[in-house]
């Protein structure tokens, strides 16, 4: 005890021979963060793909299997930020057992490599939303007109308004994390949505229109609320001066770049044709998505806007197929770290309804799964001047969270603004509702015999 005590204070004293220390231990964190990936990789492919052989979005294979290899169940992927000591991981007490390394020397690596973990999950945020930028197709959006835009700001405000008065008045959850929980309401994955629409063949309904473009007015709209209250928990007050700034300038910065887009769009595409080496498209390309992704944090936004604008600039160009294609091997690489790296901070433990004073998380739990639920089936009702169309096909549509709401989850945990009963009340809700809304919609279209029927035959005519 009093050898290692003097250890600390020359360490202390000294930082010549901390650097020393964290030279030698460098090889050890590069283990570390090796054998970690591996788990992810192999936590994300093997849940990826058991989703998808029960017709399921293989995100939720993803989350599922962080959820797994982390603080919940298998201890293999944990975070010090998280508030887990060295001795809670397993990777390090293989490294300490095959490295014969001290204890202190042993919490050093592990901080070290959570750090390093943490930094490839947010740039997989950062593509991640760099790559739904690109997806989103602004000219969609102008087609589908006023009817998206009423049924997205339904959308949001609906679940938004009721999740944070409830969690304030119903639980007593502080103002920050309750409208953090709440922002985490508005979401819809454009992605889960599209999926089941075009497999049950209406893509190209009317309702099937309305729903993918408010999806998609959804996530830019999502997008800007988690910036605002992301920069919201990052001062730990609400002004509404503040708040206003943000919004406005969250509004201005995303509206900005897309006009400014139409201007940059040549210059871009000038660029990568006169570039002749390996990389003339999409590193041009991450230059532009980091740059903003920096701009969005500099103006004291979230890096995550910056990407999302990005990618909605570049969407316009010529060159927008190539690019699309030449980024999901990245996404491929960075995205499922990011997945598996919000699944394994959950821990489930916290709501164990054993456990008395877990109840309330289990509570809080079933109240953010009614309000999601509801709180987007109501937009259907939302829709006017549309006779005979499906108003329950329209809610259904919008109420899966998918992959959006666990950048919100992701992101609360990270800033430290969720509690972990809050957090993995979002989780499951994110993972009910994408799981309820492939059977709803299946529901919600189905069709009498005779209905398909005639259907049938009007396809054949036309």
């Amino acid at each position: 005890m009093i050898f290692s005590e003097l250890i600390v204070n020359s360490v202390w004293q000294n930082p010549l021979l901390a650097t020393t220390n964290e030279a030698e231990n460098a090889p050890i964190v590069l283990a570390g963060v090796l054998l970690s990936l591996i788990v992810i990789y192999l936590a994300s492919k093997i849940g990826g793909e058991l989703s998808k052989m029960i017709d399921l979005p293989p995100v939720l294979g993803e989350l599922l299997g962080g959820v797994l290899v982390g603080a919940s169940a298998l201890n293999l992927v944990v975070f010090s930020e998280s508030g887990a000591a060295a001795s809670d991981s397993i990777i390090m007490t293989i490294l300490q057992f095959i490295n014969d390394i001290s204890p202190e020397a042993v919490t050093s690596i592990f901080q070290s490599q959570s750090e390093i973990v943490s930094v490839l999950a947010e740039l997989g945020v950062i593509i991640l939303l760099f790559e739904i930028g690109l997806e989103s197709d602004l000219k969609e959006l102008q087609k589908v007109g006023s009817q998206a835009v009423v049924v997205a700001c339904v959308g949001v405000a609906v679940p938004f308004a009721a999740g944070t008065t409830g969690l304030m008045l119903l639980f007593n959850v502080p103002v920050i994390p309750a409208i953090f929980a709440g922002a985490a309401l508005t979401a819809t994955s454009i992605g889960i949505t599209s999926k089941v629409l075009s497999e049950i063949g209406q893509l190209k309904s009317r309702e099937g229109q309305i729903i993918v473009g408010a999806a998609v007015i959804d996530d830019i709209l999502g997008i800007i609320v988690l910036a605002v209250v992301a920069s919201l928990a990052k001062t730990g007050e609400i002004d509404i001066l503040n708040v206003i700034y943000l919004i406005v300038s969250a509004t201005v910065f995303l509206i900005g770049a897309i006009l400014l887009g139409k201007y940059f769009n040549q210059t871009f595409v000038a660029i990568a044709n006169k570039l002749q080496t390996r990389g003339n498209l999409i590193i041009p390309a991450l230059i532009f998505a980091f740059f903003m992704a920096f701009l969005g944090n500099a103006i004291h936004l979230e890096a995550i806007l910056g990407a999302f604008a990005a990618g909605l600039v570049l969407d316009e160009t010529d060159k927008r197929k190539e690019l699309d294609e030449q980024v999901k091997p990245i996404a491929d690489i960075l995205v499922p770290v990011f997945f598996v790296t919000v699944g394994a901070k959950v821990d489930l433990g916290v709501l164990n309804p054993l456990v008395p004073e877990n109840r309330a998380g289990l509570i809080i739990a079933a109240f953010l799964i009614v309000v999601a639920i509801i709180g987007k089936i109501v937009t259907g009702w939302s829709v006017f001047g549309q006779d005979g169309i499906n108003r329950l096909a329209v809610g259904a549509g919008m109420i899966p969270r998918g992959e959006v709401g666990l950048v919100f989850a992701g992101i609360g945990a990270a800033s430290g603004t969720l509690d972990k009963p809050l957090q993995a009340a979002i989780i499951i809700m994110v993972i009910l509702t994408t799981f309820l809304a492939p059977p709803l919609l299946r529901f919600a279209f189905k069709q009498s015999p005779a209905e398909k029927e005639s259907l049938e035959k009007a396809n054949l005519i036309g």
